[in-house]
This record gives structure tokens, sequence and C-alpha cells, in this order.
């Protein structure tokens, strides 16, 4: 998604930060590229968090309806997670999560992968509960 800042077309996070990290090497592979089912977690991490928060507890990751990965992500940088709530449905919560990496040589924000997110509301016996109807 992403959107562009009129004044200098420059593309900018979609959403609501809610994850920053810094890739590691212990999260890549011998050529330094980071292994893409870390970044995927990370997403996963920031999509659950929203989730939960909209739901007012506990939710649970049931797909991931589409990701594209656009850049790799190289050790050192830090990865910032945006997430935008797309859809509430009556047990569940459609979210676009954004993975923007800052390379650690420049300042320059990259876009590096983007998913769809559906997680659903569930009760402390793991089974679905509606997801209440007004923000919290």
């Amino acid at each position: 998604m992403g959107k562009t800042n009129s004044a200098d077309t420059v593309p900018s996070p979609c959403g609501g930060l809610f994850l920053r990290t810094i890739a590691m090497p212990g999260d890549a592979n011998p050529a330094g590229d980071v292994f893409g089912g870390w970044l995927l977690s990370q997403m996963d991490l920031a999509g659950g968090s929203c989730a939960a928060q909209r739901a007012r507890g506990r939710t649970a990751t049931i797909a991931i309806d589409a990701m594209k990965f656009h850049l790799p992500v190289l050790i050192g940088d830090e990865v910032s997670c945006y997430v935008e709530i797309l859809k509430i449905g009556r047990t569940s919560i459609s979210v676009m999560v954004e993975a923007w990496a800052r390379r650690s040589r420049n300042s320059e924000l990259l876009k590096v992968t983007e998913g769809r997110f559906t997680f659903v509301a569930i009760d402390d016996n793991r089974n679905p509960r509606p997801v209440d109807s007004e923000p919290a």
C-alpha cells in the first residue's frame, strides 16, 4: 500500500508503527540476507499486536492472505512494521502490514515487504469470540 507525500512524492508507511527491531547476523543466511521467515514473523507480531489491541483481547493468526517481498533486508537494518486495519468481521480482523527498513549505511527508508494477515479473536478456551463493535 504505502502512501505518497504529495509535497515531494516520497513514499511513506501506511498505518501505525507497531514494531521496530534490528536485523542481526543470526537472522541471516551466509550471504548476509535476512531470512524471509524472520521478517514474516516480525510482521505477524506487529499485526497480531494491532489486532489484539483492537479486539481488546487475545487473537490468533488464521491466514496470511498475501505476501510480497520487494527488497532484501540486510544485517544491521532497522526494521519497522506498520499496520493498518482493513476489515473487521464478526470474529476476525484483517490487516495490512508493511515492513520498512532503514539501512545502517544511510538514513534511507525503504519498503521491503508487505502482507495481508487475518486474525481471529479468541477467548480463554481458544474458541472464536466476537470482536467488539466499538474500537478501544
